[in-house]
């Protein structure tokens, strides 16, 4: 059986970290969720020895740490610039370490670039394939995964897919690589959100559940009771994390996504996720 994690999606630095960190993580774990999910950066003011004190303390656990932030500060698996790249996977391979202390998987998928970065499609994937291989052969030694997420091609402009990312998991040929799914991004690119988790099978290693709209699950048209049971029927048991980014604050939005999920589980759903 699959656990519930939350997706934090300010980095938790901004958050200010000496209480609404800690008050953040009391609050998920007041909602039943088991995990947080969590944007890695590699700022001085991200204090992991305290974060570290209050999973514990909550009996909470990071289950996968994102890593799209580093997109915006310049750093690029598909660029032009072996000098970028290089300093991408550097940056990638600190946070390895950072994921080994907690036990926690490594999510990439921003990090791959858009089609402004490399036009060249065949030359941004043999890049991204040659950064892969470099980060899985690091994440191997440390006895850490990796997992590429899926994101659609209005934010990434490389293996946009499910199957896209399947195909670079093979190429790559790690067994510290792995894919994911998004259920946002499955409706932009799949024609099935079923389909797609049952191809994965037990090769997939990680689940964002994020509506349609971007905000309270239910308010949006995904029919979240079939990724459950496609879910169920491969013997999913890592995280699935649920990600509300608009609509509603976190404090209205981690109860009732909560909520909403469980009655889909029992059987018994009501509209509007609330």
């Amino acid at each position: 059986m699959f656990r519930y994690s939350y997706i934090i999606i300010p980095p938790l630095e901004s958050l200010g970290f000496e209480w609404r960190v800690r008050e953040t993580l009391a609050l998920l774990k007041e909602c039943g969720y088991a995990g947080v999910e969590v944007n890695l950066t590699d700022s001085p003011a991200l204090d992991l020895d305290r974060l570290e004190q209050w999973l514990d303390e909550l009996d909470l656990v990071i289950p996968s740490f994102l890593t799209g932030e580093a997109y915006g500060q310049g750093l690029c698996l598909s660029s032009p610039d072996p000098s970028i790249r290089q300093k991408t996977v550097d940056r990638l391979v600190g946070f390895l370490e950072v994921a080994r202390r907690f036990r926690a998987i490594l999510v990439v998928g921003l990090l791959q670039g858009l089609l402004s970065d490399e036009p060249d499609v065949a030359a941004a994937q043999a890049r991204i394939r040659g950064c892969f291989r470099q980060l899985a052969a690091q994440a191997e030694a440390k006895g850490v995964e990796v997992v590429v997420e899926p994101v659609n091609h209005l934010q990434v402009g490389f293996n946009n897919s499910v199957a896209e990312v399947r195909r670079l998991v093979a190429e790559v040929g790690s067994p510290a690589l792995k894919p994911m799914v998004d259920t946002i991004h499955m409706n932009v690119e799949e024609r099935s959100l079923v389909e797609p988790i049952l191809e994965c099978g037990s090769s997939l290693r990680h689940v964002h559940l994020c509506e349609s709209n971007g905000s309270l699950l239910g308010t949006g048209h995904l029919d979240f009771a079939s990724v459950l049971s496609a879910l169920d029927r491969i013997g999913y048991h890592g995280f699935a994390s649920v990600k509300v980014y608009r609509g509603a604050s976190l404090e209205d939005a981690a109860p009732q996504s909560l909520r909403y999920l469980r009655r889909l589980q029992a059987g018994s759903p009501e509209p509007g996720g609330g």
